[in-house]
């Protein structure tokens, strides 16, 4: 399978977003792409910077005009679109909604984003409900889809879960960057930290995995930060984690990629999947272990002093 990701910065905003966009998933489909991919909230710059209730008239339903526009262009270029929406469920009800579209331009299945931030620069929560669909990958021409969205490619239960349910690959479109503060020290730091997660759900789960970032500088409109950078640096990675190609930061443009199919060989010299202690992972559901006191136990009978937990 060939698969095409785009990497863009988002200073244009509705139908001239979307048109950009349409030249570069041409670009895609004639270098021979049978999935492309786009990146997190593609439709116009990313607006969770700021708390304003007036960007709600920025949803949509789906199906609506982004699914009419995308699937459009999916069965005219006979491929598979991975799309990323503000989602108007109902009045009042939004979600962080990822589309897959399929080849003849129908809607093959939706993922609403299940892990949401709510962090300076990325007020998700207060335009996001959590998603209420699962880990389920969405069926295609091209395999089995395990489609994310941003914060939860660093959670390895999601990824493993959207494993056991039947994935052949994970699919992230992403949207994440550097503070303007940042150094160039904590910067790499950052980057190496989301590219080796990532990569690790590759090897762990023995499946590829593709990961499609924003590039470029976004001001933050309220003025409250500096903005965010973000840093691109999209992947394809193989199904033992190494980097099958990527794209610099700052850099816009398409990049096609072959995916070969080898999970079956890589779980059979790395039967991660066989060996797994099921029997033993219950506490997996619990918030945190560690620290909570028996009862009748005092701090002092570990230290000789109180100390505060």
């Amino acid at each position: 399978m060939r698969a095409g990701i785009i990497q863009l910065s988002s200073t244009a905003a509705g139908a001239a977003a979307m048109e950009r966009l349409a030249d570069n998933i041409d670009i895609c489909a004639r270098r021979g792409a049978d999935l492309v991919v786009l990146q997190e909230l593609h439709n116009g710059p990313y607006f969770c910077q700021t708390e304003d209730p007036a960007l709600f008239d920025l949803a949509e339903p789906v199906p609506g005009p982004s699914t009419c526009f995308f699937g459009r262009i999916a069965r005219e270029r006979g491929i598979v679109l991975v799309l990323s929406l503000f989602e108007k469920r109902a009045p009042g009800v939004y979600h962080n909604t990822a589309v897959v579209v399929e080849r003849d331009g129908s809607i093959a299945g939706i993922y609403r984003k299940m892990h949401i931030p709510d962090d300076p620069g990325y007020y998700e929560k207060y335009y996001f409900a959590p998603g209420d669909l699962g880990f389920k990958p969405i069926p295609t021409s091209v395999g089995r889809l395990g489609v994310m969205v941003c914060w939860d490619q660093w959670y390895p239960e999601a990824a493993r879960l959207m494993t056991l349910n039947g994935a052949d690959m994970l699919v992230y479109p992403t949207a994440i960057g550097w503070d303007v503060g940042d150094t160039d020290e904590e910067r790499r730091r950052q980057l190496d930290a989301w590219t080796t997660i990532q990569r690790s759900h590759a090897v762990a789960n023995g499946l590829p995995v593709i990961a499609v970032n924003r590039t470029g500088y976004e001001a933050d409109p309220s003025g409250v930060t500096g903005g965010i950078y973000f840093w691109g640096n999209s992947f394809v990675a193989g199904s033992q984690g190494e980097v099958l190609d990527s794209m610099p930061s700052g850099v816009e443009g398409v990049c096609v990629v072959n995916i070969f199919p080898r999970t079956e060989a890589v779980r059979r010299a790395w039967p991660f999947l066989r060996d797994r202690r099921i029997d033993a992972y219950g506490a997996l559901t619990e918030r945190y272990i560690g620290l909570n006191p028996e009862p009748g136990h005092s701090p002092a009978d570990d230290t000789g002093a109180v100390t505060d937990l």
